[in-house]
């Protein structure tokens, strides 16, 4: 793909004005916010608690977004939460926050690849982009409209931070004020509530009692190669310089290389995967992660403080591919599920009584983000795991509408086995478990995936491709399926109805781009069905004007949704501007075109 980011950053987070006014003309004339329908809204079932706790905090629900694209962006977290995520693990951040990622950087036409690993915004940008997502959706919550859809009591939410990669970063300046901005951001607060007073429907909660204790946890991104004496360190740094409760997220290279090859190409059938076997020995060896385990929760305990592990990171393999321009890629999805799923097994073995998970019972929480979706979704939930956050089938055609009904599955699960609760489901779970002759309802799950139940993590129920058109691409015409705009982790794309009797325009609806919350991941290419680079040849809007200047490529700059300026063929100006003043509310910002009515 040919870099049209340039000089410019590759995100310009919206205003909070920005985003409630695009609230307020969305649900007035289509009755969708940022996109997505009331139909693919979570309204939690009264008779039925999916609730459970993070670290002592209580979460209305056990899902949510891991640490990547879908929670980097206000408008992202927000629509999480209206899909009914309620444990955000927020976008990892680092010390080096001018990182120049190379495009694409998401490959999704399988079983999932990625090469963007940390925030693209800088600290104090990340620090504002969090805070304005906690103060929209209390917004959201208390916004009468929205009752019917969400529920009167849409449940209580976390927020936890993640950060990484070593303790010299970490104990810096920089990211040091980023975790106190979010012990404590009442001055981000203070900044924030005028812009909720200028939007009309929602300036009555510009003096809510917004909390200024963002977040309070945090998962430690160890990355690899990070050494055990590092992790030991940064956790403990965490814990006495700023108080707070701690995860760790681990690898599964602990699984040993011949272990993780051995599942990866030989039991679920992907040959063409070169697990590298490099990374192996720079990371974290097992043993002396069972010691640090044990460790690092003593250490915690003694300081009135709690302590969790994640699993997993990402696996470092070959780029054999050739999609994404790095020499490695890390993956992720099924095969990944597969490969957290044993570690967790034989973690509960190697650690009696350690786990809070069903069969061991111990204080170590342990949360999962790998290959969840809707159907192991209630099967990684008995395992223990809390919660299990979803990045990859979030990427997939459906995007953020995809998580209302994995909820909906877990809900009708534990109804249908007679419990009103995940607490009396999953005890339920490990005794049918152990009737079966498993010691956990974790070792019950790795029998089936790795044995009956391998389909849908093979490479058999994997292969198929994204389906294809023979047909080009065109800047006003497609086949209008609407995947751009779902499998866009960053709500960068809108559509509009085809104006009548204009000849040049095809299709029924045709597609926006806010460009500046484009960061040219590749993921819409993978899915459109037809050839190009729908980001690239659907029209760009800008509405900074230095963006659009830093910026190479076709692009619109829109100023009271009127085009200033543009790059491209001469004729389609006239066009975008005659889509804009079809749909423009008076404030005419671009953020707050409506979207047609097609599916999303």
């Amino acid at each position: 793909m040919t870099d049209h980011i340039g000089d410019t950053a590759p995100l310009t987070p919206v205003p909070m004005r920005g985003l409630l006014r695009r609230v307020d003309h969305e649900w007035t004339t289509r009755k969708k916010i940022f996109d997505l329908p009331t139909a693919r809204f979570w309204q939690p079932d009264p008779d039925i608690d999916l609730g459970f706790d993070f670290l002592g905090r209580h979460c209305a629900t056990p899902v949510g977004p891991a640490a990547g694209p879908h929670s980097q962006l206000a408008q992202n977290i927000a629509l999480s939460w209206l899909g009914g995520s309620r444990l955000f693990e927020l976008k990892t951040v680092q010390v080096i926050d001018d990182l120049d990622i190379a495009r694409p950087c998401i490959d999704m036409q399988t079983i999932g690849y990625n090469i963007e690993w940390s925030q693209e915004l800088t600290c104090p940008q990340s620090l504002t982009e969090y805070v304005k997502a906690a103060m929209l959706l209390e917004v959201l919550r208390n916004w009468e409209p929205l009752a019917e859809f969400v529920g009167a009591d849409p449940g209580a939410h976390v927020f936890d931070m993640s950060v990484g990669y070593d303790l010299a970063g970490i104990s810096g300046d920089k990211v040091a004020t980023f975790i106190k901005g979010m012990r404590n951001a009442q001055s981000e607060i203070d900044a924030l509530r005028p812009e909720i007073a200028t939007v009309a429907p929602f300036a009555e909660f510009a003096d809510l009692d917004f909390n200024p204790e963002i977040s309070d946890t945090l998962t430690l991104s160890t990355f690899h190669g990070c050494p055990p004496e590092e992790i030991e360190s940064i956790t403990k740094h965490l814990i006495d310089d700023h108080d707070l409760d701690v995860i760790v997220k681990l690898n599964p290279t602990l699984l040993g290389y011949e272990t993780v090859a051995g599942i990866v190409n030989d039991e679920l059938g992907y040959t063409d995967v070169t697990v590298k076997e490099s990374a192996f020995a720079e990371d974290l060896q097992f043993a002396r992660g069972i010691e640090l385990i044990g460790e690092l929760n003593e250490y915690a305990k003694a300081r009135g403080k709690k302590f969790g592990i994640k699993l997993t990171n990402t696996l470092v393999v070959e780029n054999t591919k050739g999609f994404m321009p790095d020499e490695t890629m890390y993956l992720s999805g099924p095969p990944l599920h597969v490969l957290a799923s044993t570690l967790l097994d034989t973690l509960a073995t190697a650690l009696p009584g350690a786990l809070d998970v069903p069969g061991s019972d111990g204080d170590i929480m342990v949360s999962f983000s790998a290959g969840i979706t809707k159907d192991n979704l209630a099967d990684a939930v008995a395992m223990g795991v809390n919660p299990a956050t979803v990045c990859s089938d979030l990427l997939k055609p459906g995007g953020y509408g995809r998580l209302a009904p994995m909820l909906r599955n877990l809900t009708s699960e534990v109804r249908d086995s007679g419990h009103t609760d995940l607490v009396g489901w999953k005890a339920s779970r490990q005794a049918a478990a152990a009737e079966a002759g498993h010691n956990s309802t974790a070792a019950q799950h790795v029998a089936n995936i790795r044995g009956e139940g391998i389909e849908p993590y093979h490479l058999r129920g994997n292969e198929k491709l994204p389906r294809e058109v023979d047909n080009e691409l065109e800047m006003f015409g497609c086949v209008a399926c609407n995947f751009c705009v779902t499998v866009c982790p960053n709500d960068a794309f809108t559509n509009i109805k085809s104006l009548a009797g204009v000849e040049a325009m095809n299709g029924r609806q045709q597609y926006l781009v806010f460009a500046e919350l484009c960061n040219e991941c590749g993921n819409c290419m993978t899915f459109c069905p037809e050839e190009g680079d729908p980001a690239m040849i659907k029209p760009r809007l800008f509405t900074d004007p230095e963006v659009f200047a830093g910026r190479t490529g076709q692009g619109y700059l829109v100023h009271d949704g009127v085009v200033i300026d543009s790059r491209g063929p001469d004729e389609a100006r006239p066009l975008v501007e005659q889509l804009l003043a079809s749909t423009m509310p008076e404030s005419g910002a671009p953020q707050e075109v409506a979207t047609a009515d097609g599916e999303s």
